[in-house]
């Protein structure tokens, strides 16, 4: 079992540090702004949550890869994502969350790909705001280890048709590059990233 509350509570902490004029920002997802990223998150801690729980999701609720949009972010947001952060880590504390096989935005995995799964948006999304907002980001060595197994994997040539949606192209760091810096890279996302260079 991973513990999934160090990546939620850093995602928190970030919260504290953006303003509302940082909404409209880039991040290191392309087409999403900061707002739209936001968005993304609150669905996708509930999917997860609702995946640990082996729980059907509510009527109307979809959430999926692509799917946020600045213009559906809820008001509330500042109050309700820590709220549903809070929920999914606890959810995934369950240790029957980690049997069977659990489902999210449609997909049916084996429950602890799962839960890798959602560290995984965690921890990179996390870093995507902290890019976007001009914050400083941590991660906790055992989530660097999860994600980079995840993400390294997932780079495989066999494991490129399900990389769309999920993963841009592979970004070649340099060969001193941390743990974290190449399970970005494999992720399709550049170290280096600044708004700048957006």
């Amino acid at each position: 079992m991973i513990d999934l509350e160090p990546a939620a509570r850093e995602v928190v902490r970030l919260l504290d540090g953006m303003s509302d004029g940082d909404l409209h920002n880039p991040t290191p997802c392309p087409d999403f702004s900061v707002a739209a990223l936001l968005d993304h998150i609150m669905g996708l801690s509930l999917a997860f949550t609702l995946a640990a729980r082996k729980a059907a999701p509510p009527e109307g609720f979809e959430s999926r890869p692509g799917l946020g949009t600045a213009e559906h972010l809820d008001p509330a947001w500042r109050d309700v994502l820590p709220q549903r952060l809070d929920g999914l880590a606890a959810a995934w504390r369950d240790p029957a969350a980690w049997l069977g096989t659990a489902e999210a935005g449609g997909v049916s995995l084996p429950a602890e790909v799962m839960a890798v799964a959602a560290l995984d948006e965690l921890v990179l999304h996390g870093w995507d705001l902290a890019r976007a907002t001009d914050q400083k980001f941590t991660c906790d060595p055992a989530s660097v280890q999860a994600v980079l197994h995840f993400t390294e994997a997932s780079a495989r040539p066999e494991q490129a048709g399900m990389r769309g949606g999920l993963f841009g192209p592979v970004v070649e760091v340099p060969e001193d590059a941390s743990a974290f810096e190449r399970a970005l890279g494999y992720a399709g996302r550049d170290p280096r990233w600044t708004r700048d260079s957006a």
